[in-house]
């Protein structure tokens, strides 16, 4: 997951993990333990190299509670894979606190890695509404919003603009575009992150749930992705493949590839998560000065993106518990988060800075993407996401690749997926 990682790099991955070291003064809990202490914080493919920094003001301030940064692999499928192993060591764990994709709290939550959070300790209230669902676990928060996110369609305005045409609103008008305007230009069309990985499942589940479909419901417990509208979604980027709009270097992209694609000119459209928009836009990108940014299409007008961003939560088997929540409290706060937008270029969670003046000048794409992420949808939520998630990537490839049609792939992916629901 980016964090970008779903998604995301689009996701960072954070972890605190504890030390060994008790700081002088620390309260003590009723084993004679410490709650409070030194942390260690490992990120995943911290881009932008937002975090040192950002950590430095706690350290600052918290002498007795300092944070050693440490990074974990950029992949959001390595950092799953690192995380689960360690924490199924239970109290051998290194991990405090654990920055995790969103998708992953009901897994987490539910495997009992994680411990519930008091809800009146976090500034829940002050964050865009749909974020703080991607928190909750059978009704209770397991997680705190640390980074939101939601897929955009970046364009080239230069060439729109050129070809006297306004940005797509629809699939017929972004393929048409990809296919009649691109070429005149020395452009690809449209790409994504096609890769078989998570972005692909963000990808897939996008264009179902524009389309009007579902993956899964209830939780998990039921498989509604036999439909049309997954037919016509998953047959949309098929048809991108097959027809050329969509390049076949595409199927090895992920966030950071597609996105070097576009700011380095060679595409029309991209999907990708803010941060691409950021980085492309920037001074010495090739195509600074000459990108936009929309709500990704649907066949009959704006569609859907995935949920995307990052929860903050405690390891079960935390050594030192009040300080994982101090920490968590301290990376919610406004200024942080202020902090994670304009260092990082990642979307914070507080509503209110959607609509700062200051900040929408310098990052002009912050309404677009406030309206993407309140109409966004979670990806499907599942005790078992990664072997959710895994089947999508594998059958969405196969339908991408041509080696089954879309209806195929609709077919054996219920069939698979009803599988890993009565586990």
């Amino acid at each position: 997951m980016r964090w970008i990682r779903a998604t995301g790099r689009g996701l960072l991955a954070l972890v605190v993990v504890m030390t060994g070291c008790v700081a002088s003064g620390a309260r003590a809990d009723e084993g004679g333990g410490s709650t409070r202490g030194p942390l260690t914080l490992a990120t995943a493919g911290d881009l932008t190299g937002y975090l040192g920094p950002l950590l430095e003001g706690w350290n600052r301030t918290h002498p007795a509670e300092r944070v050693t940064l440490v990074e974990l692999p950029d992949s959001a499928d390595e950092t799953h894979a690192q995380m689960t192993t360690d924490l199924r060591g239970g109290d051998r764990s290194r991990f405090d606190v654990l920055n995790i994709d969103v998708n992953w709290t009901s897994e987490f939550a539910a495997a009992g890695w994680i411990r519930p959070l008091p809800a009146e300790r976090f500034p829940l209230k002050s964050f865009l509404p749909p974020v703080v669902d991607t928190a909750t676990y059978d009704g209770r928060l397991y997680a705190v919003p640390y980074v939101t996110n939601a897929g955009l369609l970046l364009y080239r305005k230069d060439v729109l603009a050129a070809a006297g045409v306004p940005p797509p609103r629809t699939w017929a008008e972004l393929e048409q575009d990809a296919k009649a305007i691109a070429p005149r230009y020395g452009l690809d069309g449209y790409a994504g992150q096609f890769l078989s990985y998570e972005g692909l499942t963000v990808n897939a589940a996008e264009a179902v749930y524009s389309a009007g479909g579902t993956i899964l419901g209830e939780e998990g417990r039921r498989v509604t992705v036999d439909s049309a509208a997954a037919r016509e979604g998953i047959g949309f980027l098929a048809r991108g493949f097959r027809e050329g709009w969509i390049p076949r270097a595409a199927l090895s992209y992920k966030e950071e590839e597609s996105k070097q694609a576009f700011q380095d000119g060679h595409l029309l459209f991209l999907r990708n998560w803010p941060y691409a928009y950021a980085v492309a836009a920037a001074e010495g990108s090739a195509v600074a000065g000459k990108i936009g940014a929309v709500p990704l299409p649907g066949p009959d007008g704006p569609g859907t993106s995935v949920l995307g961003g990052s929860d903050l939560a405690v390891n079960t088997h935390a050594r030192h518990p009040e300080s994982a929540e101090r920490l968590i409290q301290y990376l919610t706060g406004e200024q942080v988060q202020r902090q994670v937008l304009t260092r990082g270029a990642l979307p914070p969670v507080r509503a209110d800075l959607y609509q700062d003046p200051e900040l929408v000048r310098r990052f002009p794409y912050l309404p677009t993407l406030r309206a993407a992420v309140l109409a966004a949808a979670p990806r499907p939520k599942s005790p078992h996401y990664d072997q959710v998630s895994l089947v999508v990537q594998a059958v969405v490839h196969d339908a991408l690749t041509g080696q089954q049609t879309p209806e195929q792939a609709v077919r054996r992916l219920a069939r698979e997926l009803d599988d890993i629901t009565r586990r």
